[in-house]
C-alpha cells in the first residue's frame, strides 16, 4: 500500500463520526437513556483497550540499553497525557451531555457550542493516537506494524458511530436545525484527523520519544473515559447495561489489535 493511500485511512474515524451524526435525520428524539449508556460503555471499553495493546504494550515492549530509562519514559508519558487533558478540561469551556454546569472558565458561548467543545476535547486524543501509531510505522520499527495501526484506526471510527449520534441528536433537541446538527456532529471529529496529521508530519522529531509519545496518547484517552465516558454511562443510578457494553467494546478492540496487530 502507498503511503499517499494509507494517509487516507486517516480519514476512516472521521467517517465514522459523520455515519453516526447522520442518525439525526432518521431519529426523531434523543437516544434512550439505556441505549446511550450502552453506546457510551461500548466507547469507554474500546478506548481502554486501544490504550493497553496498541499504545502502552508497544511502548513498553520499545525498550532501550537502559530498561530502567525506557520504562520511566513510558510513566512520565503517561502522566503528561493525564495532565494534559486536565490542563485542557480546564482552560477549554465545555457542558458534557446532560450536564447542568460549565466546565472550564466561564464563557457566554451558546449551550449548543459548549457541548461540541466536550465533544472535541474528548477527541482529540483519540487523533493523536492514530498519528503516533502511524508514526510509528512509518520509522521503520518492528513494533509498530501498518495492520496494528489499522486495528487502531478501525476501533476507534467504530466507537465514533455512537458518539456521532450521542452528539447530534442532543444538538437538535436543543432547537438546531438537521442539517446544523448534522454539520457540528462532524466538525467535532475533524479535530482526529488534523491531530494525526500533524503528528505524522512531525514524524521525524516524535521517532526517538516514541515510547514517551505512545503512553502520552493512552493517559489522556484513560483520563477521558475516567472523567467523561465512565461517569456519563452511570449517569443517573447503577447500568448493567453500559458495564456489558464496555465488555463488548474492549472485548473488540482486543481482537481486532491481536488478529491485525
Amino acid at each position: 500500500m502507498s503511503f499517499d493511500t494509507s494517509l487516507l485511512l486517516l480519514l476512516i474515524p472521521l467517517a465514522g463520526t459523520s455515519l453516526g451524526a447522520t442518525c439525526v435525520f432518521f431519529l426523531k428524539k434523543n437516544l434512550g437513556l439505556s441505549v446511550e449508556r450502552g453506546l457510551l460503555g461500548f466507547a469507554a471499553g474500546v478506548m481502554v483497550a486501544a490504550s493497553v495493546w496498541s499504545l502502552l504494550i508497544p511502548a513498553m515492549e520499545m525498550h532501550s540499553s537502559n530498561a530502567v530509562l525506557s520504562m520511566a519514559m513510558v510513566v512520565a508519558g503517561f502522566w503528561a497525557g493525564i495532565l494534559f487533558l486536565l490542563l485542557l478540561d480546564h482552560v477549554i469551556p465545555h457542558l458534557h451531555n446532560h450536564g447542568q454546569e460549565d466546565e472550564g472558565p466561564k464563557s457566554k458561548l451558546k449551550r449548543t457550542t459548549k457541548l461540541v467543545l466536550a465533544v472535541t476535547l474528548h477527541n482529540i486524543p483519540e487523533g493523536m493516537a492514530v498519528g503516533v501509531t502511524y508514526a510509528g510505522w512509518m520509522s521503520g520499527s518492528q513494533i509498530m506494524t501498518f495492520s496494528g495501526a489499522l486495528a487502531l484506526v478501525i476501533g476507534i471510527a467504530v466507537q465514533n458511530f455512537p458518539e456521532g449520534a450521542i452528539i447530534s441528536l442532543p444538538l437538535r433537541s436543543e432547537g438546531m436545525s438537521k442539517p446544523r446538527a448534522f454539520l457540528y456532529g462532524v466538525l467535532s471529529g475533524v479535530v482526529e484527523p488534523a491531530a494525526a496529521l500533524i503528528t505524522i508530519l512531525l514524524v521525524g522529531f516524535v521517532t526517538p520519544y516514541m515510547p514517551f509519545l505512545l503512553s502520552f496518547a493512552a493517559g489522556a484517552m484513560i483520563y477521558v473515559v475516567v472523567e467523561e465516558l465512565i461517569p456519563e454511562m452511570a449517569a443517573g443510578g447503577h447500568s448493567n447495561v453500559g458495564t456489558i457494553m464496555f465488555a463488548v467494546g474492549f472485548s473488540l478492540m482486543m481482537a481486532l489489535d491481536v488478529l491485525l496487530g
